[in-house]
């Protein structure tokens, strides 16, 4: 299992909704903290991030070894949206790039965890950045498409000239 990086028409694509929690959902989830936590800078990670077109998270605001807390959740959706914070923020999809991006403040999102007991979530600074950021991903939007089109010209521009180096 790898992390896709842009321009991979996988990171554009809609996640699918996950109508059955099976052993293969778990080995998923299970997989993906594993991937998660082996970035130096990750604190999550969406399903079509490592390929699966899925509708599935994985989140740890504190992933230094000690103080880990991992979580899943599955089917997520965003129920309510309040106030605004702008953040830099970084993607493991998008190699050196970082932007400070606008998001809400607080939300609200729902969902099911990997066992499919419901989960309501109420989450600001951070941690509401973070559920954001990844679902996100589960709708085929990355950072880069939340800033301008310069910037992100100049970072595609940038991109294909690293790319041919390589």
């Amino acid at each position: 299992m790898k992390i896709y990086t842009y321009p991979d028409p996988v990171l554009k694509t809609l996640a699918e909704p996950i109508d059955n929690i099976n052993e293969d959902i778990r080995n998923l989830v299970d997989n993906m903290i594993k991937i998660m936590y082996s970035t130096p800078t990750g604190i999550g990670l969406a399903a079509n991030q490592v390929g699966e077109l899925k509708r599935l998270i994985v989140f740890d605001l504190n992933p230094r070894e000690e103080g880990r807390n991992p979580a899943a959740l599955i089917n997520p959706n965003i129920v309510i949206r309040e106030g605004e914070i702008v953040r830099e923020e970084a993607c493991l999809s998008l190699i050196d790039f970082s932007a400070p991006i606008t998001r809400n403040a607080q939300v609200k999102v729902q969902g099911v965890d990997r066992n499919g007991n419901p989960m309501d979530i109420e989450a600001e600074g951070l941690k509401a950045v973070c559920l954001q950021h990844e679902i996100d991903h589960l709708d085929g939007t990355l950072i880069i498409d939340h800033i301008s089109t310069l910037k992100r010209a100049l970072y595609k521009k940038r991109l294909k000239k690293n790319l041919k180096k390589n």
